[in-house]
């Protein structure tokens, strides 16, 4: 009996995933999010010298999503939790010869890599799934995410008066350009790797320009 590869597993994922997630709008958690995670953690352990088991690592990183509330539904932070049962479910269920002793190294990373969920990652693999996820956050397309999002909810992109949130409390469910106080900018103390943090310092450094860049253009008070 042939033992599958790494690459037979992602085959077998990407195969059953192209087929049934075709319908999905939500561009923040589709396919192209899927593989950008898994390249993502790829990056951080080979950085990290190799320490996750890779089969968990690929399986966790292609259906850490897989049920992905809205923003503003009230459960949104079982999403994870919900996630993680429906892959238990399927690797038992329609994955054959998967090995049944990974299991729940799987369930446990996707369940705790939501930021919303608030499930301590206790795994190697949960830290840099965690980690890679994370990154979809922060930098370049992260920022694109927030605007993207912000128009799935109706939401303004900032508030004219103190568009920073420097004399206010910041709202995310009002403004998008306060989800980078509330969110995006403390990720960088939060990430488990040495690797994710310094891949997302780099990232939060662009942000950070852009908050600059994006108030000067408001007020039309510029830095030459």
């Amino acid at each position: 009996m042939n033992i599958p590869t790494l690459t037979d597993w992602k085959d077998q994922i990407t195969t059953y995933l192209q087929n049934r997630t075709a319908h999905i709008q939500d561009g923040a958690h589709d396919l192209g999010h899927f593989e950008r995670v898994w390249k993502t953690c790829e990056y951080i352990n080979e950085k990290e010298g190799f320490p996750a088991d890779p089969v968990v690592l690929l399986v966790a990183a292609y259906f850490h999503d897989l049920i992905a509330l809205p923003k503003n539904h009230p459960q949104r932070r079982e999403s994870s939790r919900l996630s993680a049962d429906k892959t238990v479910e399927l690797l038992t269920y329609h994955f054959k010869g998967w090995p049944a002793e990974k299991t729940e190294a799987v369930r446990h990373a996707i369940h705790a890599h939501s930021f919303s969920a608030g499930v301590a990652p206790l795994t190697i693999e949960a830290k840099i799934l965690q980690d890679a996820d994370r990154m979809e956050a922060i930098g370049a397309i992260g920022l694109a995410r927030v605007f993207y999002t912000a128009g799935q909810l109706g939401q303004q992109l900032f508030d004219p008066e103190d568009p920073l949130a420097i004399n206010r409390e910041p709202n995310d469910q009002v403004y998008a350009l306060d989800h980078f106080q509330i969110k995006l900018l403390k990720l960088p103390s939060l990430m488990n790797t040495a690797t994710g943090r310094r891949m997302a310092q780099k990232n939060a450094d662009y942000l950070r320009e852009f908050l600059v860049r994006i108030q000067e253009e408001i007020t039309g008070v510029y830095n030459d």
